[in-house]
């Protein structure tokens, strides 16, 4: 897959270099392009901003630059532009799943007071995190890469290791545990330990399910529990 990042601050970029991104990109199954928006102004001061018409506070990306870093950004391949603002819908897994099938992604990161209304039409489509504010547009796109690159073929370890994650089936994931056995009085439950596969399948689906359903009881209610989660939870929870 390749990704296009349409920025004013390309050095928040460098933790796609580390860590489980940085192999990806280095075994070829990812490709990071980072463009300075700046670089593509006509400004004569490579100003990429200015004041709004009719008044108010703050400064506006104006539209010149970021068409332009837009059409340069497809030049070698056609992509989807997506920008990273809060009439966007909220970003999920689900939409995660969705993007991790395109070919090329163009993220477009905004600043200040927002962009100018005539570069909407080159955006396919408007993400945002959360019903919160940032300081940029580059603070919502490192967490929504990071999220869409990881399910891609190969750049996990183990297809496992997303399949089995909270939300990616719409539940929670289960308690995890590790060395040492007993720590401070408290030791690892004993299926973990029996070697009976089925039994440690069985009581993780009851703890994801118990789990989401306390912590997260807003997920619990849309998910479609199965007939054997029925009996999975009946067993363990005895209701």
């Amino acid at each position: 897959m390749k990704i296009s990042i349409l920025t004013l601050f390309p050095e928040m970029f460098d933790v796609f270099n580390h860590s489980i991104m940085g192999r990806a990109k280095e075994k070829g199954i990812i490709d990071i392009s980072i463009f300075n928006i700046r670089d593509y102004t006509k400004d004569k001061h490579r100003k990429v901003d200015d004041y709004p018409y009719g008044g108010g506070a703050g400064m506006v990306m104006t539209v010149q630059p970021i068409v332009d870093t837009i059409k340069k950004a497809k030049e070698t391949l056609e992509g989807k532009v997506i920008f990273l603002g809060p009439r966007g819908k909220t970003f999920n897994q689900e939409m995660a799943k969705e993007l991790s099938k395109e070919e090329h992604l163009i993220f477009l990161c905004g600043h200040y007071e927002g962009i100018d209304e005539r570069a909407y039409k080159y955006i396919d489509m408007e993400i945002s995190l959360g019903d919160f504010v940032l300081t940029g547009g580059e603070s919502a796109c490192i967490p929504i890469v990071d999220s869409i690159c990881r399910l891609l073929p190969g750049v996990l370890s183990n297809d496992e290791s997303y399949k089995d994650e909270s939300f990616y089936n719409g539940l929670l994931e289960y308690p995890q545990y590790t060395r040492p056995y007993e720590f401070e009085g408290e030791k690892v439950p004993e299926v973990l330990i029996s070697g009976h596969h089925e039994n440690i399948r069985q009581w993780r689906k009851y703890q994801s399910l118990k789990i989401t359903e306390e912590k997260r009881p807003d997920l619990f209610k849309k998910y479609q529990i199965s007939a054997e989660e029925k009996k999975i939870y009946k067993k363990f929870s005895g209701k």
